[in-house]
């Protein structure tokens, strides 16, 4: 068993090799005394040592390896030989095993007292090894998910059931008690939730299992649970925190709370539905304290968020955001509003459900149930003096005609449609029942947008495309500088969860209206539409946005194929002319 070197002192050994200076080891030490820190960590503070060049110093005298746990490939096996809450404290982890040893990464390895807990705990050789504190801490986070917590919890709650499993009266008196297994596999579900960044948790019976599967940048992570008498014990509790009727199993039914975890104000959104064994949740986690949200933060391209900039500060006209379910649209209205929220402005919404409370906007909340719909919120609106108004879907003729006279009546209009792209977006108004006079009177401009997985930064590497890969990439006519400097790809890590991929990012396609496409809707002439749309100057398709992150290393070809995929049959041919070529064979337009 290696022993720690126990006579080094951290302070004498900078000065001895000319790090710091006598003053500034004192100065360190009253410091230390005040806050209570370790010395290393003053110092670094201080600013008078570099972190690296301290760890050096320390792997050198100690004689242990210096590791970057950026670069580390976990073992999540041994990784939990040591149990979360002691590697947060002696603010450790275990590294990998030789031969009946352990390396232990430790970010103060000159504590002897962390040192021989350790060996107490592990019950087994170790040898330490040097780590940045930083890296260690955001590591922590990640490798200790609460997936085995969650399992053992659902397996207690199962236990304590027994065969009464589905008299659940007495459950929803003792869930109050904070110790309430249920209450503690919810609780454990949600920090799992947060640690993991999840956006979406879905409960879902089966025939014999519980499934709990979390949305991680858009790709669901799933937990088999063989304990499936935890599920109608979890529904009966979210709907007591949601407020729902709990004798109500037959419908669906929404609702929502929030909670605070590891300091965090989380909004939820709870929607539950009668499925064949039960009733499945899913719950949609909203981050309350993110801060407000605005357009600098959704990632569009400069020039592009300049221009929708100029589109939201006219005074009045429609403005679209299209895209599917979970494409990010609600964030860039709400970034939209953001920027207008000023004291002169009077902003109202119509959301079905409001997701972000903002401060100074009029949000209203659409109730079908009592026949409070889209349109009536907007005719109600109307008589109430507005500036701005964001109805948060056209979804029928009744409120897109409303919506469109609003526009042509002084009032800026903001909405989402579900469309596949901002081209198809005008003329799917018109197929609603809207007049084309409306709707080229009316428009401004319309947003499409999708969100792509980013490449993982911590295990990024370069990537050759395949033979396939490259003839599909001719077709998008890339400059030879472009593709020279090739593109990345994710190997999967720790940080990712092994998928190559750590958080997503925006691809837009912003659509002005000019005069040859205004003229084309009030003829309700498609092909004329589509022809001029795509003659604009300032129109860039969502495939070649998701391109020009490819080729800046911040997705991977496999996203843009994705994205591509989703639109219409139409790109791909579209790729293979220049925009020159489409002028001469479109000369009319």
């Amino acid at each position: 068993m290696t022993e720690p070197k126990k006579k080094i002192r951290i302070g004498d050994l900078l000065v001895q090799n000319d790090v710091i200076t006598e003053q500034q080891l004192m100065t360190a030490l009253r410091e230390q005394k005040n806050t209570g820190r370790k010395l290393g960590r003053t110092l670094i503070d201080l600013g008078y040592v570099d972190e690296d060049n301290l760890l050096n110093i320390l792997s050198r005298q100690l004689e242990v390896p210096f590791v970057q746990l950026r670069h580390y490939q976990f073992n999540s096996e041994l990784v939990k030989k040591l149990p979360e809450a002691m590697a947060r404290r002696f603010r450790s982890i275990v590294l990998a095993e030789q031969g009946g040893e352990l390396l232990i990464g430790m970010a103060d390895p000159l504590d002897i007292f962390a040192y021989d807990e350790l060996v107490r705990i592990l019950k087994q050789p170790i040898r330490q090894a040097v780590v940045r504190e930083s890296e260690l801490l955001s590591t922590l986070d990640l490798v200790y998910r609460r997936t085995d917590e969650i399992a053992s919890l659902a397996e207690e709650l199962e236990d304590e059931l027994g065969d009464d499993a589905f008299d659940l009266a007495d459950l929803s008196a003792e869930s109050e008690s904070a110790e309430a297994p249920v209450v503690k596999l919810l609780q454990t579900l949600f920090e799992d939730a947060v640690q993991a960044r999840s956006s979406d948790i879905h409960i879902e019976p089966d025939e014999a299992v519980v499934r709990i599967r979390q949305r991680v940048d858009g790709v669901l992570q799933e937990q088999v649970m063989k304990e499936k008498k935890v599920n109608a014990a979890l529904v009966l509790r979210l709907k007591l925190m949601a407020g729902l009727n709990i004798s109500e199993k037959r419908l669906p039914q929404d609702g929502r709370f929030n909670i605070r975890v590891k300091g965090r104000s989380i909004d939820v959104r709870v929607s539950t539905m009668p499925v064949q064994y039960g009733e499945s949740v899913v719950m949609r986690l909203l981050d309350q304290s993110q801060g407000m949200l605005n357009l600098n933060g959704t990632g569009m391209p400069a020039d592009l968020l300049e221009r929708f900039r100029r589109m939201i500060h006219k005074p009045h006209g429609m403005i679209l955001v299209t895209g599917p379910t979970g494409s990010g649209k609600t964030t860039t209205l709400y970034g939209a509003l953001s920027e207008l929220n000023r004291p002169e402005v009077k902003i109202i919404t119509a959301e079905d459900p409001v997701e972000y409370r903002l401060p100074r906007i009029t949000q209203v909340q659409v109730n079908p149930k009592i026949g409070l719909e889209f349109a009536g919120v907007l005719r109600a609106a109307l008589r109430q003096d507005p500036d701005v108004i964001l109805v948060g879907e056209m979804r029928d003729r009744e409120t897109v005609e409303i919506g469109l006279r609003a526009a042509m009546t002084g009032h800026l209009v903001l909405s989402t449609l579900h469309t596949n792209d901002s081209i198809s977006s005008a003329m799917r108004l018109i197929d609603m029942g809207a007049e084309p006079f409306l709707v080229a009177s009316s428009l401004l401009g319309v947003v499409a947008q999708r969100l792509v997985r980013r490449v993982c930064d911590n295990c990024a590497e370069a990537y050759e495309p395949t033979e396939q890969e490259r003839i599909w990439l001719d077709s998008f006519h890339l400059d030879p500088l472009d593709l020279a400097a090739g593109f990345v790809k994710g190997r999967g890590c720790y940080q990712c969860s092994n998928t190559g991929y750590k958080g997503r990012v925006g691809v837009y396609e912003l659509l002005e209206m000019n005069e040859p496409m205004l003229d084309a809707l009030r003829r309700k002439d498609v092909a004329a539409f589509t022809r001029a749309a795509r003659l604009g100057n300032s129109y860039r398709p969502l495939g070649q946005c998701a391109m020009d992150y490819a080729l800046g290393g911040v997705t991977t070809l496999e996203e843009v194929a994705r994205v591509a995929a989703t639109l219409d049959a139409d790109f791909t041919g579209k790729a293979k002319k220049t925009l020159a070529d489409l002028a001469v064979e479109e000369g009319s337009v």
